[in-house]
Order: structure tokens, then C-alpha cells, then sequence
């Protein structure tokens, strides 16, 4: 039996808007067992998820290599879907191994990311999921430029509402220009944030966090659970909060002193809402 264990991920870390991302340690977990006549999934994830060949785990890896002897697989995830934190692009990300491990085609990260990203639109999920991190990149004529950057040992609350909000969704509500101010704004702060990150400064990656103008500002309008986190980790002492991805999961960085006092608030101000402590994966896929 071969185990694919991928990471959730969380992107944009505010203003790294379709770039910046890291890997959690949350897992979509993928068992490869024995050859078969047809492509099966066994998995408890809902009707909504197939399991057949029509799963996306597969018809990533047969894009890839659309000769692959059929298997049966086995899949459990604890990332929640439509929620932002990366459930597709985990299952992008485990499809290409698939293919890699079953096809033995020694595909290196920077393959696995190119792939990913060309299949996912965008590399700022696909990117931490492989390598595990901190990751920035850009996606220039299809080509993805990417680089690992520090990423300082904090703690993650994750605030994830009962309520799914499709990307499609999200981004609908994103205007489709900035004027030149906002524009070098949302620039300079995210060029800052990254120079925070470099030099382990957290609590001005925190303020560069919750100072984005590219998507933040429109989305919150669909995610109004970020107006109250946010503030409570103020209130509290976290060192900042970011809107995870599309939505509509919040991600709260913290330090271990008010962890434990954060999700217990959270838990009482918004009680529809999954609360829990995460940390940064610092291992993206893994073949076990």
C-alpha cells in the first residue's frame, strides 16, 4: 500500500493576494491500493464528491498520464471543501503524485507546480501544498515563478464558518480595476509583509496583513465573521488576521500565550463556526 498525505493550505495572507501561501497542518490523506478493472474511491466525504473516474484526484493523474492502470483508492480529508483552504488544489496536487507514483515519472516540485498551477489557474495553493512552507510565486505566460521564504513559528486559530463560498463567488465580487493610489498601496503593503516575514518581524507582518486593498475590502461583504474575529484578536493581542483564500475560512495568527483564550471567545461569539489550532506544515505531499 502507497500513502499520499497532501496539506490544506491558506493563501494570500491579505494583501499576497493570488501569490502568497502556506501549507497547514490539516491533511487530505489518499491510499493507493490494489490494480482494478475500474477506478474506484471509497471515501465517507459525501455524495457530492465522486467515486469513480470522475473524481478530480483522477482525472488530474489521467491527464497527466491518461494510460494509468485503473486502481482502487482509499481517501480521507479533514479540509473542509469551498471553504478556502485549499481543498481543490490538495486534490490537484494528490491526483499528480498519483500519476507520478503509479506512471514513475519522477516528476521534481518545480514539475508537480508547474502542472498544478497551469490545472488550477493559479499557483498560490498549489505551490505550499507541494513543498510545504511558506511559498510566493507568479504565474507569468503560463510559467510559474516561485520561492520558499521564512516563515516564523507562530500559532494558527482557524475560524471556519458553516456556510461554503465558492471562489467563483468570491471573485464576483472583486472589482475589476484599482486606481493608481489603491493600486501602489496594496503593492507597497505586500512588498513590506514579505520583507517582515524575511526578517522574522511579526508584528509587522501582522499589521501588513490587515492592511490589503486587492479583495479583502469586497469580500468581507460575503464573509461578516471577519469583522468579528479580527477585532477579537486585536482585543486579545493576536498579531493579525487574514481572510483565508476565497473565504470563508479566517485565519488569525497568534502567539501560544493567547491561543487557547482566542478559540475559546471565538467559540462563544461565533458558535455556528468550527474553531481550531493549526500550525504551519513545514512538509508539503508525502509518499508513505
Amino acid at each position: 500500500m502507497t500513502l499520499i498525505k497532501v496539506p490544506a493550505t491558506s493563501a494570500n495572507l491579505g494583501p499576497g493576494f493570488d501569490s502568497l501561501g502556506i501549507a497547514i497542518s490539516v491533511y487530505l490523506e489518499l491510499e493507493i491500493l490494489e490494480p482494478a478493472a475500474r477506478w474506484s474511491v471509497e471515501h465517507t466525504l459525501g455524495s457530492s464528491i465522486p467515486m469513480d473516474e470522475k473524481n478530480m484526484i483522477i482525472q488530474t493523474a489521467l491527464s497527466i498520464a491518461p494510460e494509468l492502470q485503473p486502481h482502487r483508492l482509499k481517501m480521507k480529508s479533514a479540509i473542509p471543501p469551498a471553504r478556502g483552504l485549499g481543498s481543490s488544489s490538495a486534490a490537484i496536487v494528490a491526483g499528480i503524485e498519483l500519476a507520478n507514483q503509479l506512471a514513475d515519472l519522477h516528476l521534481t516540485n518545480d514539475d508537480k507546480i508547474q502542472i498544478g498551477s497551469r490545472l488550477e489557474g493559479h499557483p498560490d495553493n498549489i505551490m505550499p501544498a507541494v513543498v510545504g512552507g511558506c511559498t510566493v510565486g507568479t504565474m507569468l505566460d503560463q510559467q510559474v515563478y516561485w520561492s520558499s521564504i521564512p516563515f516564523p513559528q507562530v500559532s494558527l486559530v482557524v475560524t471556519v464558518p458553516d456556510r461554503e463560498l465558492l471562489t467563483a463567488e468570491s471573485r464576483s465580487v472583486l472589482p475589476s480595476a484599482l486606481s493608481l493610489a489603491e493600486a501602489t498601496k496594496g503593492s507597497s503593503v505586500a512588498n513590506l509583509l514579505i520583507a517582515a516575514l524575511h526578517q522574522g518581524d511579526v508584528s509587522l507582518m501582522g499589521e501588513m496583513m490587515e492592511q490589503d486593498v486587492f479583495h479583502e475590502p469586497y469580500r468581507s461583504t460575503l464573509v461578516p465573521e471577519l469583522k468579528v474575529v479580527r477585532s477579537l484578536g486585536r482585543e486579545l493581542g493576536a498579531y493579525g488576521t487574514y481572510l483565508s483564500g476565497a473565504g470563508s475560512t479566517i485565519m488569525t495568527i497568534t502567539s501560544d500565550d493567547v491561543k487557547e483564550q482566542l478559540v475559546t471567545q471565538l467559540s462563544e461569539k461565533i458558535p455556528t463556526a468550527q474553531v481550531f489550532l493549526a500550525v504551519m506544515e513545514r512538509e508539503g505531499v508525502r509518499v508513505l
